[in-house]
């Protein structure tokens, strides 16, 4: 996998991508809301990579940045109807595979602490005790970064940029980069990961990251060597049948699995030119990222890329 910097570069591809999928209603709500919030001329990508952001902080905003557009509505959790701030922060760490609870007073419990605004990074959750009437958090937003949120904040209102102000609590629930690896005298195994001398072994042989492939195990099976989707996709790494058949794995077997999904994922990432193409061939298909000329606008998949990524990088 390539290193840091070209992973938060090949982030801000997907971000283009997302906005382009969502419509030009969404693309125009960000337009404005950028606007007015004097960051004209910027998206999260430039962000991210201007000052540094991580792979899933750059995630984290880029999802953020999907629902810019969509009306407020109270209790609301599907985009199609509208989203409450509680249900947008909600649906947007739940793409990125990390599942908060329903309201924001009960989120802000979720994560880390962060003590102040000037610590704050983004795809920090930034919360607010806004209402007189009863005491307590009633208000969350996810920050971007240079003293803006993105959040749902009022009826009559849509999702858009704004200043961040006095946030009551900030908390951090992406994951934070971590060495896991474990010395070279033990194999270079990830230290804790299931199989993870094995990731290590295959991903030294292919030439691909040992957390990139810790992480499609983590997404496809959650490690399980048994499983079997409703599609047939078999084993740790879930290989279709036909497609191990064609890589000569076993696909029930975790040496074998593990090796084979290292040797497809550095063809596909050869093949297509970056790890996101790669993940995204072998969630949809060659097939499916040859015809759409990137990562196909299968929701599905999209999450799929990013929730990959954002468990790579909490296995470094």
């Amino acid at each position: 996998m390539d290193g840091l910097n070209a992973v938060q570069a090949r982030i801000g591809e997907i971000q283009a991508r997302f906005t382009a999928v969502t419509g030009a209603a969404t693309s125009a709500g960000w337009a404005s809301a950028a606007s007015a919030a004097g960051l004209t001329g910027t998206s999260s990508a430039t962000y991210a990579t201007s000052t540094g952001g991580t792979a899933s902080e750059s995630a984290a905003v880029a999802e953020a940045q999907k629902y810019i557009g969509v009306p407020y509505v109270w209790g609301g959790t599907d985009p199609s109807k509208g989203l409450d701030c509680s249900g947008f922060t909600k649906l947007v760490f739940g793409n990125l595979g990390i599942e908060l609870p329903r309201t924001s007073s009960q989120q802000a419990t979720a994560g880390r602490p962060v003590a102040n605004l000037e610590q704050a990074r983004p795809g920090d959750l930034v919360f607010f005790d806004h209402s007189s009437s009863r005491a307590g958090i009633d208000h969350v937003g996810v920050y971007i970064g240079n003293g803006q949120m993105i959040a749902a904040p009022q009826p009559g209102e849509s999702v858009k940029v704004q200043a961040v102000g006095n946030p009551s609590i900030i908390r951090r629930v992406l994951p934070e980069a971590s060495a896991a690896v474990a010395p070279a005298a033990a194999g270079g195994a990830l230290a804790g990961v299931p199989y993870g001398d094995l990731f290590a072994r295959a991903a030294s042989k292919h030439g691909v990251d040992p957390s990139l492939l810790a992480a499609v195990a983590k997404q496809e099976s959650n490690f399980n060597t048994s499983a079997v989707s409703p599609a047939g996709a078999q084993g740790l790494m879930q290989f279709m049948p036909a497609t191990a058949k064609g890589l000569g794995v076993n696909a029930m077997d975790p040496a074998s699995a593990i090796d084979g999904a290292a040797k497809y994922l550095s063809s596909l990432t050869k093949q297509f030119g970056s790890t996101e193409l790669g993940l995204a061939a072998y969630n949809a298909g060659p097939g499916n990222v040859s015809k759409y000329g990137g990562i196909p606008p299968f929701p599905e998949t999209q999450n799929y890329v990013r929730s990959v990524l954002s468990k790579a990088e909490a296995y470094r």
